[in-house]
């Protein structure tokens, strides 16, 4: 029975409601959100940094053609082409940061409903929409995905973390691995949404110890939303140490207002 028959069937015995606004799902649902919440979140565009991947607010998605890749696939190095000028003077300990979409409105409502109130199901879209927003300018070669670590103690309280269930779908699309054990978060800290901007480096610093095993390996690093880039740029420099050859960052949301 075609999947499309079969989720209308189940529609009018069981009917679906989003996960943020609690209407019916309907047309173009990426369930369990509505096709409605979907819609709304602003997309962001295509890198104009390459570094820290800073982009401007877009409804359409990536140009996918082969022109538009080769200007961000290719061999890593120092090279300062295509770096804005934040990156030029203060380079980021990752290599490249891409973001899917802006942290506002539908899509900030759908990361609270999944972080907070235990929705778990919201990491298949938002999963996707990562990868269906920033698979095109990914570096080629990546070999595990890794889930910011959080701390145990607030993993317990919310029963999962977030960044993992990510990480784990963004993963099974790429064809990849995921490696939980590559990095590990060996001190508490405080929430980074409880301090100001400058306070964040501080508050990370030295929180997390990256695996031998990622010497060599391009990985890439998922989390849930980009602020000031304090806490990824934190797992960057302890994979680093730990001898990773090349560090990527993905998240599904962007603060566009915050300095990274």
């Amino acid at each position: 029975m075609p999947l499309g028959f079969t989720l209308a069937a189940l529609d009018l015995v069981f009917p679906a409601f989003c996960s943020i606004c609690e209407g019916t799902l309907g047309a173009g649902r990426r369930d369990p959100l509505c096709g409605r919440c979907w819609g709304a979140i602003t997309r962001l565009g295509p890198p104009g940094c390459y570094a820290c991947g800073l982009s401007s607010p877009t409804r359409a998605p990536f140009d996918r053609s082969p022109a538009a890749k080769h200007r961000w696939v290719g061999a890593v190095g120092p090279s300062e082409v295509g770096l804005c000028g934040a990156c030029t003077v203060d380079r980021p300990a990752y290599d490249y940061a891409r973001s899917a979409a802006v942290y506002e409105g539908a899509l900030r409502e759908a990361l609270h409903a999944f972080k907070f109130s235990g929705k778990r199901a919201l990491a298949r879209p938002l999963g996707d929409l990562a990868l269906e927003q920033c698979g095109a300018s990914l570096l080629e070669g990546i070999e595990a995905v890794i889930a910011v670590p959080l701390a145990r103690e607030r993993e317990r309280e919310r029963g999962f973390n977030q960044a993992a269930l990510l990480a784990q779908r963004i993963a099974k699309r790429l064809g990849v691995p995921t490696r939980p054990r590559w990095l590990a978060r060996v001190r508490a800290t405080r929430p980074q949404s409880d301090l100001p901007a400058a306070e964040r480096r501080v508050n990370v610093r030295g929180a997390f110890r990256a695996s031998r095993a990622v010497a060599g390996r391009h990985v890439l690093v998922v989390d849930d939303v980009l602020t000031t880039g304090a806490t990824l740029g934190e797992c960057a420099r302890a994979l680093r140490d730990g001898g990773a050859r090349c560090v990527g960052v993905l998240t599904v949301a962007r603060v566009l207002h915050a300095a990274v």
